[in-house]
């Protein structure tokens, strides 16, 4: 239970304590600051704390937006400021200054106020004042047509309630309730009903863990139905796969429209996404070996170009999260671009989005063979990721950018490097420190072009590509044994996985049995979590994984010549039962640690998050 204090003199006909009530919240009141503050002292410190001006007059959703957000500590509104258990001691603290400099005055003499000013008198929007005086960071929402404020008299309330009867609330809250930047399928498609399929779930108590975790049951049908082989299969798992991403656009604008984030419901959200295609994948690949037809090295080979791109995006982000530097010319004229608004769609469209690229895949289902499916999937994803690489690099070397210590930290973190690496950039930092500034994601391009062409083009069970993979462990340690600060260094991560993923691909398919594809489809897949699963803890502000998890399963580097010396010292065969049974230690043990740190996080309190970042 969360608690308000309802401060000032109480308004006759106002419904403030009903609502604060329908949200959640224990009303106490005070008439002053020194009974405000001694109520505050009372609230205990686990729960969260409210001083609401008894004359406010707004919409509902203006108290929930100022009031009930999980995702900051303190927050305030015009006649309203909150603070989580976090921040309670700063709202002690700000509360104690205003009582001290209130001198007995009546809490409620104030200077008027709509529409979001700021009220002179209220003791609420005093202490928002001296919490952003103490440098506190007070998250203040976006209101917009929605209404909050305390009038100090009839005239200008009564000018206050008309203004709240002329807005449609309920149609503020689904709008706001859909993504503000999104793709064309899902904005024009998708979004305008599911919005309403998002507050029917709000009324009726769901929440959006559990809209996610029907999306994840409702694809994983549709990935059995593909994998039955049969055309009415194909066209079931095509209809199951669209509404599948109905729901998983249901579930954030859930979240928005209720305000119901949380760090568990963020990490579901983001992985099973990618659980999702790629179990979808994995069934096309099934309903295509039930008509004769091996896809499998296709599947393999979408999921590698899909989680490369994924790389590439989160890399560039967290190089230049908190980068200083000049706008560079690219930027400048992306920027320009999208002031003219068609321009701005077919931008978006041809990053091939999670929802121009389901709809592709769902239709292609429906309509025509796996095989084909995957053709024109890998051809679409190819294109995007070279458009996107390279109007990311255009950026990157036109700007003069000083990148911090923690932006190198976290490449660090997504280049996954393990133990072998580790003591070999330690023992070449002095080498390493005395190459030009391009030379680390140029080094680790060289040793994964080594290690792939070698699996790719000699004979299987041959030894070069092990020479290859140990020529990948020295560039690789090179390229990460100084900081990546470089204006390209945030290409290392994403080489790195083509690098490693390719190599497990290229010998599955040298080895030519059946089952070796699979097998390795299953590996990839367990790596390929472990590393979202890096990128979503980053995100999170959570830290990277454990430096012990990562040296357990090897980093890129160990699972890279892990694999080659297998290939080298197995039969095909026997190889392929060495890939599952790597495959499932690797999923068992990143699956275990991550499944533990995520509920701990959920369960700890851990502050809520929401990615309102670019389409997946």
């Amino acid at each position: 239970m969360s608690t308000a204090i309802l401060t000032g003199r109480p308004v006759p006909g106002s419904s403030i304590e009903a609502e604060l009530r329908s949200l959640g919240f224990d009303v106490r009141t005070a008439a002053d600051a020194a009974t405000a503050e001694t109520l505050l002292a009372q609230v205990p410190g686990d729960e969260r704390v409210a001083v609401v001006d008894a004359r406010f007059i707004g919409h509902p959703h203006a108290l929930r937006l100022g009031l009930t957000d999980p995702r900051f500590p303190l927050a305030a509104i015009p006649g309203a400021v909150t603070a989580q258990p976090a921040a309670r001691r700063e709202l002690t603290r700000a509360m104690a200054r205003e009582n001290s400099a209130d001198h007995g005055t009546s809490a409620d003499t104030s200077a008027d106020t709509t529409h979001g000013t700021t009220l002179v008198g209220s003791l609420a929007d005093r202490v928002a004042a001296a919490l952003d005086a103490d440098g506190a960071t007070v998250h203040r929402p976006e209101l917009g047509s929605l209404v909050a404020a305390t009038p100090s008299d009839p005239e200008t309330r009564e000018a206050t309630r008309r203004a709240v009867a002329a807005v449609d609330e309920e149609a503020v809250r689904l709008k706001s309730a859909v993504k503000a930047r999104d793709g064309f399928f899902t904005t024009y498609c998708i979004s305008p009903y599911s919005r309403y399929v998002a507050r029917w779930c709000a009324r009726r108590g769901l929440t959006p863990n559990q809209v996610t975790t029907a999306s994840l049951l409702t694809a994983l049908i549709a990935a059995a139905c593909a994998a039955t082989g049969t055309r009415g299969g194909f066209v079931a798992a095509g209809v199951l796969l669209i509404a599948s991403f109905v729901l998983d656009c249901t579930d954030g604008q859930l979240a928005r429209y209720s305000l119901q984030y949380s760090t568990l419901g963020a990490w579901l959200d983001a992985t099973f996404d990618r659980a999702k295609e790629y179990a979808y994948y994995a069934g096309l690949a099934l309903g295509a070996a039930r008509g004769g037809d091996d896809v499998w090295g296709l599947a393999l080979g979408a999921m590698v170009l899909q989680t490369c791109r994924h790389v590439v995006d989160f890399s560039f982000n967290e190089a230049n999260h908190d980068a200083t530097a000049n706008t560079s010319p690219t930027a400048a004229l992306s920027d320009k671009l999208d002031s003219v608004g068609w321009t701005v769609w077919v931008r978006r469209m041809i990053v091939l989005p999670i929802g121009e690229r389901w709809a592709l895949i769902a239709v292609l289902t429906a309509v025509a063979t796996p095989r084909i499916t995957f053709y024109v999937l890998l051809v679409g994803c190819a294109f995007a990721a070279t458009y996107t690489t390279a109007g990311r690099v255009l950026r990157s070397v036109t700007r003069r950018a000083r990148r911090t210590d923690r932006a190198a930290r976290a490449l660090a973190d997504l280049a996954d490097t393990g133990l072998a690496g580790e003591g070999l950039a330690r023992v070449l930092r002095r080498p390493a420190a005395r190459l030009p500034g391009f030379a680390a994601p140029v080094l680790a391009l060289l040793g994964g072009l080594a290690v792939t062409g070698a699996a790719l083009f000699t004979g299987f069970g041959g030894p070069w590509p092990v020479a290859g993979a140990l020529a990948y462990l020295v560039t690789s340690a090179l390229a990460v044994a100084r900081p990546l600060k470089g204006a390209l260094d945030w290409l290392v991560p994403p080489v790195l996985r083509a690098a490693e993923y390719g190599t497990v691909l290229a010998l599955a398919a040298r080895a030519e049995v059946n089952g070796a594809l699979p097998a390795a489809f299953g590996l990839v897949a367990a790596v390929a979590y472990h590393h979202y699963d890096t990128v979503y803890r980053i995100r999170g502000d959570a830290g990277a994984p454990p430096r012990l998890l990562v040296r357990i399963i090897g980093g890129h580097e160990g699972r890279t010549l892990a694999v080659a010396v297998l290939a080298a010292l197995l039969t095909a065969s026997h190889f392929t039962l060495a890939l599952t049974v790597l495959a499932v230690a690797v999923a068992l043990v990143v699956l275990a640690e991550s499944i533990r740190f995520w509920v701990a996080s959920h369960l700890g309190g851990a502050p809520a998050v929401h990615d309102e970042g670019e389409p997946a």
